[in-house]
């Protein structure tokens, strides 16, 4: 690769449709639900073997006031707030059950709480104060406790991180997306600079350890002179870490999508470039490091040591720097993990409102790990958090010797003794290495339209 017009050539070549590896088996592949009962099972049985290392907790919050047309989250849209008072009760109700099920829970110390959406601060902050409070008062937590909360700057105020921070929250995630107005207007998202820094400054002041960024490139109209403009406003603002996410183009998922002509779109090399020139721009003018697949941090950001000691780990929420095998989802659509088992709440609200409120765990989803699914899952998760992986079974050495054979001749990829390693010309291409290790997505060989495009 020692031009650009051959990285021009590899971006055709591996631009394909490929699953973004939050979990694995990814989604579509999911088999052999959990019921409640072995999945209340799992929980405590997870609990009482690794509990004293901490798990986390997932609270999802759908709702917002209007839809941005890139989103591709579950989410609920209304502006009447006479939503909340109910939504609150049923994710309480959702708690009480677990609680009741598996005792556990106020035994063993929480590591992390995080609130998700939606829209989190779509709640007040009085409202907000009711959902977490009885959580932290029905369990304990560890000396290390991390609170973290995603929020929109459009819809948050300075008393919602007062209250989040009372109750221990120390880290927070704006949602930033693009600064070019022309951008926000194709993508409904009107927000402007001074309303991201109002937020990120007052957190800050108040006290939070860690902001975050996100942004995401690929969006209908983006050029690289306007994401050029937002990346150099993002660092003068120094978020402790930043989040550049490829735009996931869904639309058969998500059918607001539809509104953007193809000609709107950057796509393949063009949609690439995007992302290199932030890349270059964070890493040499800003001095980020970058911290696995699409995230970057300051040196001394949690992310960052997490690197170094080589506790990185990827989950539902992204990359994190506390690893823990618990991970309990509440709320709509809420998703949880076991060493054994996914399980995904219902989807739909008012379904999912019914059954928590009738005392059930409101399954929708899930699947129960073979053998065989974990040690493929733990080699992805190693190569999505530290770019290369053991692989100790000649079989399987053997096998991915051709099916990476192209990237290995193309120098993106090196198997070497035991080792499979993605090197630095690989890295955009981290997606399509995972899928060779994927055996699920090879026995289902999915369509293409299942999953967005690998850049």
């Amino acid at each position: 690769m020692s031009s650009q017009m051959n990285f021009r050539e590899l971006v055709r070549k591996y631009d394909i449709p490929a699953p973004r590896y939050t979990s694995y088996p990814t989604v579509p592949c999911w088999e052999q639900a959990p019921d409640a009962a072995e999945w209340t099972a799992s929980v405590r049985s997870t609990l009482q073997q690794h509990g004293e290392r901490g798990w986390s907790l997932y609270l999802h919050i759908p709702f917002c006031e209007s839809l941005c047309t890139f989103c591709g989250c579950n989410t609920s849209i209304t502006r009447k707030h006479e939503v909340e008072s109910p939504y609150v009760e049923q994710v309480l109700a959702e708690w009480k059950s677990y609680l009741q099920k598996v005792p556990e829970l106020r035994e063993r110390p929480l590591q992390v709480l995080h609130l998700g959406g939606g829209t989190p601060t779509f709640l007040s902050p009085e409202n907000l104060r009711r959902l977490i409070a009885p959580i932290l008062e029905s369990t304990r937590r560890t000396s290390q406790f991390e609170g973290s909360v995603e929020v929109d700057p459009r819809r948050t105020t300075r008393a919602h991180l007062e209250m989040l921070r009372e109750l221990g929250f120390n880290r927070v995630s704006l949602g930033v997306q693009d600064l070019d107005p022309e951008v926000q207007r194709v993508i409904h998202r009107n927000q402007t600079l001074e309303q991201t820094i109002a937020i990120t400054e007052a957190a800050r002041e108040l006290g939070y350890v860690s902001v975050n960024w996100d942004l995401i490139y690929g969006l209908p109209l983006q050029t690289l002179e306007k994401i050029e403009r937002t990346v150099e406003a993002t660092l003068q603002a120094k978020p402790d870490r930043i989040a550049l996410y490829s735009f996931a183009l869904v639309p058969w998922i998500k059918p607001q999508q539809r509104i953007f002509k193809d000609s709107d779109l950057p796509v393949g090399e063009e949609k690439r470039a995007l992302y290199e020139r932030a890349r270059g721009l964070l890493l040499e003018k800003g001095g980020y490091r970058e911290i696995g697949m699409d995230h970057f941090a300051l040196p001394t950001d949690g992310l960052s040591r997490a690197m170094d000691r080589g506790d990185l780990h990827r989950n539902f929420m992204g990359y994190v720097d506390h690893r823990t095998d618990l991970l309990l989802g509440l709320g709509v659509s809420a998703i949880s993990e076991t060493p054994r088992h996914f399980h995904q709440n219902e989807k739909v609200l008012n379904l999912y409102s019914q059954r928590v409120l009738s005392g059930e765990i409101p399954t929708h989803r899930g699947h129960s790990l073979t053998d065989e699914d974990r040690e493929a899952r733990e080699q992805i998760l190693t190569l999505m958090t530290r770019w290369e992986v053991e692989i100790p079974s000649r079989e399987q050495r053997e096998g991915l010797a051709q099916m990476l054979s192209e990237m290995i001749t193309d120098g993106l990829v090196r198997l070497e003794g035991q080792k499979l390693s993605v090197l630095p010309e690989g890295k955009p291409f981290l997606r399509n290495a995972c899928m060779a290790l994927d055996r699920r997505l090879r026995a289902r060989q999915p369509q293409a339209r299942v999953f967005s495009q690998s850049l």
